[in-house]
Formats: C-alpha cells, structure tokens, sequence
C-alpha cells in the first residue's frame, strides 16, 4: 500500500464526522491507486463505489488541502467524474 494512499485516507477521515457522507465515492489517483469513501470512512481499497473522481496526485491534494474546489477542478478537466453526479456534488460539499 502507498504511504500516499495511506496518509490521503488519514486526511479524508479527518474532514469526515459520523453520518456526514451517507453514499460512496471512489478517488482513483493516477498511478497510485484508489481510495473509497463511505459512511464508515476513507480506506485505500478498489472497492466499487456510486460515483468514481480521477485526477492526478497534484489535483487530489490540492482538492484535499483546500488549495482547489473539487467542482473548479471539475470544470477545468483536471478531475473526471463517472457514475452518480448527486453523490459528487455532496462529496465536494465535504471537502469544501
């Protein structure tokens, strides 16, 4: 497992408190692998999800740091959304 990963998914579940997010997301970060985000929290896994962001590691930590907006980020091409737009948009209300 990356230690990227591992430190991504420390500081997901930080921006997380209990029964914030009710749905499941999917980051895949190019060439490291994916994390998956639900009720229960963040973990690096593969898992299927409702809706799956791509972006390169630059773009995921400049979303997570708050440096970008996830939907500026969106709107510029630098994350790819696939699967269920709902469940983006409250992911971003998150991590906003």
């Amino acid at each position: 497992m990356s230690d990227i990963l591992a430190k991504a998914a420390d500081a997901l579940n930080d921006k997380f408190t209990g029964g914030e997010f009710d749905a499941s997301a999917k980051f895949e970060i190019n060439g490291l692998g994916a994390i998956v985000i639900d009720s229960s929290g963040a973990r690096v896994s593969d898992d299927e999800a409702d809706v799956t962001l791509s972006a390169d590691a630059e773009t995921f930590e400049d979303i997570l740091s708050g440096e970008l907006n996830p939907t500026s980020a969106f709107m510029s091409g630098k994350l790819s959304i696939d699967g269920d737009m709902g469940t983006a948009m409250k992911l971003a209300a998150v991590l906003a």
